[in-house]
């Protein structure tokens, strides 16, 4: 299983910046995602406990329910299946208020491409820097939709 943590400050207020991250149709702002969906609402608000989406990406599509909602602090998911197969285990985004009024997102993933012998080879050679690649695009995306891109990024 490989973890993959991808962050970024964000100027611009914690629940702007919340709400645009867990808004995943936001997504298609990267390049490297082409569809996504709301395929069921949550119990208590549209991207919150027990909704649904699916996301389709250049390397595959996405099945993802959400498992924890917590305003405007944290958010966690699984991937419930996808195409090609992978082992999901946790998947988080954290928000975190800074001095200046901005946000910190740390975005952690811990996946695998379950193929016997070679998994994790695939999983850090090919996987990682598209997977990495990807949740950087995004949160550029909500960068330069909020504050104008100027905020701050690692990987």
């Amino acid at each position: 299983m490989e973890t993959m943590i991808v962050e970024r400050t964000i100027d611009a207020p914690i629940d702007a910046v919340f709400a645009w991250l867990t808004t995943t149709t936001n997504y298609t702002s990267s390049p490297l995602v082409l569809r996504c969906r709301l395929t069921r609402r949550g119990e208590t608000a549209p991207y919150g406990v027990g909704a649904v989406r699916d996301h389709l990406w250049l390397i595959g599509w996405f099945r993802e329910r959400i498992t924890h909602y917590d305003p405007p602090y944290a958010t966690d998911y699984v991937v419930e299946r996808s195409l090609p197969p992978s082992r999901h285990e946790l998947g988080r985004m954290t928000f975190t208020e800074t001095d200046g009024g901005g946000t910190h997102v740390r975005w952690t993933t811990r996946a695998e491409i379950p193929v016997p012998l070679i998994g994790g080879f695939l999983t850090r050679r090919f996987a990682r820097p598209i997977i990495t690649r990807t949740f950087g695009n995004i949160l550029a995306a909500a960068d330069a939709a909020l504050a104008g891109g100027a905020g701050e990024h690692r990987v």
